[in-house]
């Protein structure tokens, strides 16, 4: 997959999942889940505790976007240094985020660690957008020096 195809749909997929975030929080949903990683019931859990399962799931499937698209900015020869050095910055903001998603169900949604996980999630997000527009004109670029 082209790297910013995969800087696309980690965007997206991040995108959702703080969406996802946000209606859990808004709707007291937060401790529907009471343990972490899992739910009890294990991998796949019963009926109630289906959205926070989800949120986890797609955080699961954001930090492994986020990974996979700082290797294909380290790896790629036409790389400039602000997309490995936006990618690597998501990459911590990432580990640090689900970090934090354990820590927040851990202290029962402790108010100064749920607002430090917003604000640790949207510094994640600005560097997935900037990857991704970095990516964008990365690609532009090299079709552009071909010409």
């Amino acid at each position: 997959m082209a790297i910013q195809y995969l800087a696309l749909a980690t965007m997206i997929v991040l995108y959702s999942l703080m969406f996802l975030g946000g209606y859990i929080s808004a709707a007291g949903l937060g401790l529907t889940c009471p343990e972490w990683p899992l739910c009890p019931n294990g991998i796949m859990p019963s009926e109630e505790y289906l959205i926070e399962w989800i949120h986890r799931l797609a955080a699961a499937t954001t930090g492994a976007l986020v990974i996979a698209t700082m290797v294909a900015a380290l790896i790629n020869k036409n790389s400039e240094t602000k997309i490995k050095v936006t990618s690597s910055l998501a990459t911590v903001f990432v580990i640090t985020q689900i970090t934090l998603g354990a820590l927040v169900i851990d202290t029962k949604l402790h108010a100064v660690l749920v607002a430090i996980h917003l604000g640790i999630g949207i510094l994640l997000f600005s560097m997935v957008l900037l990857t991704t527009l970095f990516a964008f004109r990365m690609v532009r670029n090299s079709l552009t020096a071909k010409i």
